[in-house]
């Protein structure tokens, strides 16, 4: 890779990207045709549906093999669709800039639910050869340049092989999720099926409990949304849920969600 071979002081420029796979492999054209009618058809009647009927209508209708995302934050999709999908995969995008608890999180989620293959996406760059390319702290400097390459790239990569995917969106996370759909397509026309869209805080954490589940020691700890290490603060208690993540500027998501 030419573009390591740099000298010091000669950065390049964190719009473009590292060489590499970089997008989502297209749909064939009758897959993406079932995708927009199942999305025509029922996006508003699962609109405020349960986790329950969101995930049996998935298995019965998805044309196809999904995959659940895991951010690690909590293991509640683990669980959901061990019970409601089990021959989804697991994705989980390892930023390599991660609490080592939420790499914790990740290795314990394997050994609970072995019949599910967990899928760890890594950025085309190792933290140290982005430093070297990018220059240190572009996570500081150009926080959603460092999201790109890290969450939204790797995340389109191997998004490839599936009809859809399962994310734990909730529009109780905060303002810029309040009226987010429980059914949708993404921009690749893929299914995109959050399940726990209408759950609060309290309903998850009192679901993670009825199941015994597997913990993140730190959402015990004023951290109640998880990102990557270096760009995630504890909240006080009635903040909003994300105040903490990239804190440090004025950005909001990371991207995975438009």
């Amino acid at each position: 890779m030419d573009f390591l071979n740099r000298s010091a002081g000669d950065v390049r420029d964190p719009e473009v990207s590292p060489e590499g796979p970089k997008e989502t492999a297209p749909l064939t054209p009758e897959i993406a045709e079932a995708n927009a009618k199942l999305v025509d058809e029922w996006a508003d009647r699962l609109y405020d549906a349960s986790a329950k009927e969101i995930l049996e209508w998935a298995h019965e209708y998805a044309p196809g093999n999904l995959v659940v995302t895991l951010s690690m934050e909590n293991t509640v999709l683990a669980e959901l669709a061990k019970d409601y999908l089990p021959e989804a995969d697991f994705l989980f995008l390892d930023t390599e800039y991660h609490f080592d608890e939420t790499l914790d999180v990740a290795d314990q989620v394997e050994e609970r639910y072995p019949a599910q293959r967990l899928v760890r996406a890594k950025a085309i760059l190792s933290r140290e050869e982005q430093d070297r390319v990018y220059g240190k702290a572009l996570y500081r400097r150009n926080p959603t340049a460092c999201c790109r390459m890290r969450k939204v790239e790797p995340l389109a990569v191997n998004l490839s092989p599936y009809v859809g995917w399962v994310t734990g969106l909730r529009r109780d996370d905060g303002p810029t999720r309040a009226e987010a759909p429980a059914l949708s397509l993404d921009a690749t026309g893929r299914l995109k099926i959050s399940p726990i869209i209408t759950w609060s805080l309290d309903e998850t954490d009192a679901y993670i409990e009825d199941k015994n589940l597997i913990i993140h020691p730190l959402t015990k700890q004023g951290y109640p949304s998880i990102g990557c290490a270096t760009c995630t603060l504890p909240v006080a208690e009635g903040e909003d849920p994300r105040a903490g993540r990239w804190a440090f500027s004025s950005k909001t998501e990371c991207g995975l969600h438009g």
